[in-house]
């Protein structure tokens, strides 16, 4: 499957785009939508290159959660894509959240299982809660 529209402008919103590296809230270099792969001090970039990075790391991801072969529509993909865009791959594979969708657990323990992920550098970020509400909204639309 493809992240659509609604996906990558999910994405967009909660990451914002910064054209210069920038350290975020969990410490890691970053630019453009959130990439974070090669990012060096001082970096600068287009906004093309912006679109550029985030197409080349939605590719990736898409690639991982497919081959997860879950039963997904194009709204829970989108979703998902969201959530290993902000958390990782390695930590989607290991989670709840991972464990409850396989399991075709209840939609009040999925959702409890995108709430468990709204901590950066051990606080929880407001901006994390809010992102992983939109996820599982969007998940369950």
């Amino acid at each position: 499957m493809k992240t659509s529209y609604k996906g990558i402008e999910l994405i967009k919103q909660f990451e914002g785009c910064r054209l210069k590296a920038y350290r975020c809230p969990a410490g890691v270099l970053t630019i453009g939508y959130g990439h974070t792969k090669n990012v060096k001090e001082g970096m600068t970039i287009t906004a093309q290159q912006a679109v550029e990075y985030l197409k080349d790391d939605l590719e990736q991801i898409e690639k991982q959660l497919d081959g997860l072969n879950l039963d997904l529509n194009q709204n829970q993909f989108d979703a998902l894509v969201s959530f290993i865009y902000n958390c990782g791959f390695g930590a989607f594979s290991k989670s709840t959240l991972l464990k409850r969708i396989k399991a075709g657990a209840s939609e009040t323990l999925i959702r409890a299982a995108f709430g468990m992920w709204t901590k950066a550098a051990g606080k929880t970020l407001p901006g994390l809660a809010r992102r992983r509400k939109a996820e599982a909204d969007l998940y369950f639309s």
